[in-house]
């Protein structure tokens, strides 16, 4: 894969190291590299796109959600977060509200799905089990047990008040608090190998869920106010509530927005649903591939996806790979 990546840079560089006489010239680009599966490959994508579409110098810088907002508050730095989940960053909500940021909108189009989940086999042959109240009057076809969040996970609390609020181990299910993430993670994929019950907490976009189809368990209501509570260690007032999507923004800072607007109009436009992502990092997490590989994949796959994100100077640039 490093050696076809080299390959289609060398083929888009032929018609990109020309100069950008009909693009004005970009200059330097600062960008986020979560340290999450999707956020890199938003990252990869984009560095691909404007530094060979648009002439951009682009430096990828490591961070996180708590590090990334604290510099976008304190330094308007970096000049973009490529992918930033608005419910984990209030101060940039302000920040955005106050016009000192702007929000360039949804790169996950269908925003950070959280939920309970069951594989879709189980549910094609007990359709009841799509609603939790069949879930909860049947707990032995789903395996009679709940697979928990980790210890130290934001999500633990919540389920735990869902757990409460529906008092689901009074009616047979056991609940089982993973390790780790990969124990987690395991424990579904060795279920869905031998076309056995599971029945826990996943998210989505992430790479098993777009590796295995499985069916999130409706809950009946969506209420942000329950679920606030819900999160909330301290919050009694326990309830039902499925979770609502989280936002998930690109975000830049208003002096850049102001100073690349080729740039900030390619932004707005990258966005990825949750099936295509989790596709994406399923075939990273198969092929043991890296961000960059997973990027050169996508432009290679995607095509008719990626080609309307750009504008007419980057398709003549980037021509090489839309054949």
């Amino acid at each position: 894969m490093r050696k076809f990546m080299m390959g289609i840079l060398g083929a888009a560089a032929s018609v990109a190291i020309m100069p950008a006489s009909a693009n004005a010239a970009c200059g330097a680009v600062s960008i986020t590299e979560m340290n999450w599966a999707s956020a890199q490959v938003v990252t990869a994508v984009s560095k691909f796109l404007m530094e060979q579409g648009y002439g951009c110098k682009v430096t990828v810088v490591p961070s996180a959600t708590v590090t990334a907002t604290a510099s976008l508050v304190e330094n308007g730095k970096p000049d973009i977060a490529t992918e930033l989940w608005l419910n984990g960053a209030p101060a940039v909500v302000k920040l955005i509200k106050s016009g000192k940021a702007v929000d360039l909108g949804k790169v996950l189009s269908d925003g950070g799905i959280e939920g309970w989940y069951l594989p879709k086999y189980l549910v094609d042959k007990h359709p009841e089990l799509a609603k939790i109240e069949g879930v909860l009057a049947n707990p032995k076809l789903v395996g009679g047990m709940f697979h928990q969040c980790p210890e130290g996970w934001g999500c633990k609390i919540a389920n735990t008040s869902l757990a409460k609020a529906m008092d689901i181990e009074a009616k047979g299910l056991k609940i089982f608090v993973h390790g780790s993430g990969e124990t987690l993670a395991t424990s579904l994929a060795s279920a869905y190998s031998e076309k056995k019950p599971w029945f826990g907490y996943y998210w989505e976009p992430t790479a098993i869920l777009g590796k295995y189809d499985m069916v999130r368990v409706d809950f009946g209501v969506t209420d942000v106010a329950i679920h606030k509570c819900n999160a909330d260690v301290k919050c009694e007032k326990v309830g039902i509530s499925n979770f609502p999507p989280s936002p998930v923004h690109t975000i830049t800072t208003k002096d850049f927005a102001a100073r690349e607007p080729a740039v900030i109009a390619l932004m707005k436009n990258v966005s990825f649903t949750n099936k295509e992502m989790g596709a994406v990092l399923a075939w990273k997490k198969d092929k043991k591939a890296s961000s960059q590989d997973a990027a050169v994949h996508f432009l290679t796959s995607y095509k008719d996806k990626w080609s309307k994100w750009i504008n007419a100077d980057a398709k003549k640039k980037l021509a090489a790979l839309l054949k």
